[in-house]
């Protein structure tokens, strides 16, 4: 459990699946279009299954009244085969906020503390993240916590089909910061 001024940061519970419905039935972008829930039991389908990763997996809860806002991921990148003795210290997050609570600093506050964890708990060396080019929100948010843009990818993938049956194919903006270059806070 990792805790910030106004938020807990901890493994998902079965009572959670109302919340996570609520941010999953329409996601934000369309990253998140495989993560879709369509009903209260996929919902619940989807806590369970969260609720088994207690190492880099956290449910975004409100101090005040517990309300689950979201969620915050990492995943060690696996060594290459040269590195096979190497323990993992690449990390891309990915994080997702329900739509009623965007704009108040949440995902910043989230974000910051889960980098700290990243860094001084799991001994992450960097940090990387994709973002769509036209998540603006998110591209801010890897500026504010301090990672720098390190290219475009363009039409670098597709997450979801046009009207035809097509893939759509989006830009990809990449950022990312080392662990010598953490300051605990990014840019204020």
């Amino acid at each position: 459990m990792i805790e910030t001024e106004r938020l807990i940061l901890r493994s998902f519970t079965e009572t959670d699946a109302n919340d996570l419905y609520e941010y999953l039935k329409e996601p934000a972008v369309n990253c998140f279009a495989d993560m879709k829930v369509n009903t209260i039991e996929e919902a619940k389908a989807a806590v369970r299954k969260r609720a088994k990763e207690t190492e880099y997996l956290f449910a975004i809860v409100l101090k005040e009244n517990g309300k689950v806002i979201g969620e915050i991921d990492a995943y060690p990148d696996l060594p290459s085969p040269e590195q096979d003795s190497a323990a993992p210290d690449t990390f891309s997050p990915c994080w997702m906020l329900n739509k009623k609570y965007q704009g108040k600093g949440y995902a910043f506050e989230a974000a910051r503390a889960f980098y700290d964890y990243l860094f001084n708990e799991k001994g992450a060396r960097r940090i990387y993240a994709y973002t769509e080019d036209y998540n603006l929100s998110s591209r801010k948010l890897c500026e504010k916590l301090g990672m720098r843009r390190e290219g475009v990818f363009k039409e670098f993938i597709s997450f979801v089909k046009d009207a035809e049956g097509n893939p759509v194919y989006e830009n990809t903006v990449q950022y990312a910061i080392l662990k010598k270059e953490w300051r605990g806070g990014g840019n204020f």
